[in-house]
């Protein structure tokens, strides 16, 4: 008797010890968004807790600011353990190491890839009011207003903002760019008329395309998204101009395998199907660079290709020498001082400089 009793109570004490090491995971995991929701890195990131088949719940985040730094770096400093995940961009991973002196965290090192979820075109729309249809026909009201028009972007470095430089500096026209705290804040501006356009993610911009509350005039990949066919590309009038935006899933560096795994292997079924690509609204859901080894390519290569960026625009060879500096007294005059005006547009705009250059060579302080 005592004998069994002892072997009773040994086999409950392992399985006490055991407890505590169930499989990943055994807890609601946090996806952190670097930017508010609304935009298609929210979007993304929802789609997936929504159809994932993980277990447990799994939470989304938004912690905005410094163009996802805030977001990101929050993630960097987060326990290692699988449960704490970052809905990276083009900007957070790869864009952000260029345009700010000192960032926060390293994006390589501090860092383990899991899987490169989607790439997506971004979408030229203009608030309906701007008398233009067509790319031509927005080169030549810029060229004979020069700098009457405004920009938006939901910050400064962002895809959206730097795809609107890059239309600049190859068009040779001017227009002001107006960075704000996010995009929920930018579009209620254009569709009201106090910017006239944006180079928003296809993602987000399209459905208000759609439904006739903006225009649509261009999209920024070389070939047409079959998400749009029928909206033309920037190309097809500038051509050479392109502008793609990715968005890649990370973990803290450290990060067990088995998370990392788990993690990656839903990614790619939610990914993969046909329903969610149609939801992402032009976002193309990746069904390649979904190993984490692959996507851990990702930050280098943009890095070393915006290092190229920042002499050459385009791949035209040509010097953009010309720097935009952003006042927040001079946004204050061209907008009004309305309540809550200085809460949308981004604090950073008195203190960054906007590049002419592709991949913006300025520092934000």
């Amino acid at each position: 008797m005592k004998l069994a009793h002892c072997l009773l109570g040994a086999l409950l004490s392992l399985a006490a010890a055991a407890a505590p090491a169930q499989s990943y995971p055994n807890k609601p995991i946090r996806i952190v968004v670097t930017f508010p929701p609304g935009g298609a890195p929210d979007i993304l990131a929802r789609l997936f807790a929504d159809k994932a088949q993980l277990g447990q719940n799994i939470v989304i985040d938004n912690k905005a600011g410094a163009g996802g730094n805030i977001g990101a770096d929050f993630v960097a400093k987060a326990p290692a353990d699988g449960y704490t995940l970052v809905m990276g961009t083009v900007g957070t991973h790869s864009i952000n190491g260029a345009l700010y002196s000192k960032m926060p965290y390293d994006m390589v090192k501090d860092f383990v890839p899991i899987a490169h979820v989607a790439s997506a075109p971004n979408l030229l729309v203009v608030t309906n009011d701007l008398p233009v249809k067509t790319v031509a026909e927005l080169i030549a009201y810029m060229k004979a207003n020069p700098n009457k028009l405004s920009f938006g972007s939901p910050g400064i470095g962002s895809s959206v903002h730097v795809s609107g430089e890059l239309f600049k500096a190859m068009t040779g026209t001017t227009m002001q760019h107006v960075p704000y705290k996010g995009r929920q804040f930018a579009i209620p501006d254009l569709v009201g008329g106090q910017i006239q356009l944006m180079f928003d993610n296809m993602p987000s911009a399209l459905p208000m395309a759609k439904e006739g509350k903006i225009r649509a005039v261009a999209q920024t990949t070389l070939k047409r998204s079959p998400a749009a066919p029928d909206v033309p590309t920037v190309a097809e009038t500038v051509p050479g101009f392109e502008a793609t935006t990715w968005f890649a899933v990370f973990a803290p560096a450290g990060t067990p395998g088995e998370a990392v795994n788990r993690i990656n292997a839903e990614l790619q079924r939610v990914f993969k199907l046909p329903r969610r690509g149609r939801q992402a609204q032009g976002a193309r859901p990746r069904a390649l660079d979904f190993h984490p080894r692959r996507t851990g390519a990702l930050p280098g290569q943009r890095n070393h290709q915006m290092g190229e960026g920042r002499e050459r625009v385009g791949g035209q060879g040509r010097l953009v020498r010309k720097w935009c500096r952003s006042d927040a007294a001079a946004l204050r005059r061209r907008f009004g001082s309305a309540a809550g005006r200085d809460q949308r547009v981004g604090a950073s705009s008195s203190a960054g400089c906007i590049s002419s250059r592709m991949l913006a060579r300025c520092r934000a302080v």
